[in-house]
C-alpha cells in the first residue's frame, strides 16, 4: 500500500479523533497522510461545532483555518509524518469519494460538524462508507485514538469469494503492525424439517463447525502464504455475524469486514451486518470493497 491515507477533516471533535487515528496509523504504515476538507461555502463567521485549534481570528476563512490547524495538529503528533492538505470546493461525500480514487484508505470521523449528537453515525460517513471504490475506515466516537492498545485485528469472513479483499487487507495491516489476526467466521444451527421433528431424528450439529472451519482455512489460504509472520487466530463461532463480530470488537484494535460491489449499480452498499457493524462496534471498522 504506497498511495496516501486520506482523512476527512471539518473541524469536529469527530474528525479530531479521525484525524489523530489516521496520523498514528500513516506513521505505522509508512504512508503519507492527505487531509481533505470540502467547504460548500465562503463563510467567515464562526462555524456551529468547530472545535479544531483556538478560536478562529475574526475575518480568517473558516475553511482554510480548519484545514491549517489539522495539518498543523498532524505534524506536531507525528513530525516525520509526509502531511499534505487539501481544500476542496463542494459537498464533502463527493470529496471523499475522489480523493478515495487515489487513497490506500479513506478514513472519517463517524459524525460531522452540525448532525444530531444523537446520531450513531453521520450521513457524510454512511455514504462514504457504502460507496468509496477503496476501503474506508471509520472511526466511531467511544474509539480511543491509540490504534494498537490491543496488538490484534479483527477479520471477520463471510466466504472466500465475498471475503478475498478484507482478508488481504487485514493481512496487509496485520503485518505492517506486527500485530496478532483474529480470523472469525460464524456458523448457523441448520433448521430442522418438519419430518425430522415429526421423528424426531437426531440433528447433526457436530458437522457444521468442522464444515465452516472448512471454509474459513480456505478463504484465508493465498494471503496466510503470503504474510507467514502474521500470527492468524482462527476462530469459527456459532451465531449471526452481526453478534458474534460486535463481540469481539470488543478487544480488538480494528474491524476488517468486505463489503460488496456491484458496477453500475446505484445506492447505498453495505448490508445488515455491516450497517450495523458500523453503528455499533467497539472499535474502528475498516469495510473493504469486494467488486463483483
Amino acid at each position: 500500500m504506497w498511495l496516501p491515507l486520506v482523512v476527512g477533516v471539518d473541524g469536529s471533535a469527530s474528525s479530531l479523533r479521525a484525524l489523530d487515528w489516521a496520523v498514528d496509523e500513516a506513521a505505522r504504515l509508512a504512508l503519507p497522510l492527505k487531509i481533505v476538507h470540502a467547504t460548500m461555502t465562503d463563510d467567515r463567521e464562526p462555524a456551529c461545532g468547530l472545535e479544531i485549534g483556538a478560536e478562529t481570528p475574526c475575518g480568517q476563512d473558516i475553511a482554510q483555518h480548519v484545514i491549517d490547524a489539522a495539518r498543523e495538529r498532524a505534524r506536531t503528533h507525528r513530525p516525520d509524518l509526509k502531511v499534505t492538505a487539501e481544500l476542496v470546493c463542494g459537498d464533502a461525500v463527493t470529496a471523499l469519494l475522489n480523493a478515495g480514487r487515489n487513497a490506500s484508505a479513506l478514513v472519517t470521523g463517524a459524525r460531522g460538524r452540525g448532525e444530531l449528537k444523537d446520531l450513531l453515525l453521520g450521513s457524510v460517513s454512511l455514504v462514504v462508507a457504502a460507496r468509496a471504490q477503496c476501503p474506508v475506515v471509520v472511526v466511531r466516537d467511544g474509539d480511543l485514538p491509540s490504534a494498537d492498545r490491543y496488538e490484534q485485528i479483527l477479520l471477520g469472513v463471510a466466504d472466500a469469494e465475498s471475503s478475498s479483499a478484507a482478508v488481504r487487507f487485514a493481512f496487509e495491516v496485520a503485518a505492517a503492525r506486527g500485530c496478532a489476526l483474529d480470523a472469525v467466521m460464524a456458523w448457523h444451527r441448520p433448521p430442522r424439517t418438519s419430518i425430522s421433528k415429526l421423528l424426531d431424528l437426531p440433528r447433526h450439529e457436530d458437522q457444521q463447525a468442522p464444515r465452516t472451519r472448512v471454509l474459513l482455512d480456505e478463504a484465508l489460504k493465498q494471503s496466510a502464504g503470503e504474510f507467514p509472520s502474521v500470527d492468524v487466530h482462527r476462530i469459527v463461532e456459532e451465531g449471526s455475524a452481526r453478534d458474534v463480530l460486535l463481540k469481539h470488537s470488543e478487544a480488538t484494535d480494528l474491524l476488517v469486514v468486505g463489503a460488496q460491489r456491484r458496477l453500475n449499480r446505484s445506492g447505498l452498499h453495505l448490508g445488515r451486518v455491516n450497517h450495523a457493524l458500523l453503528h455499533y462496534a467497539a472499535c474502528p471498522v475498516a469495510l473493504v470493497p469486494q467488486w463483483n
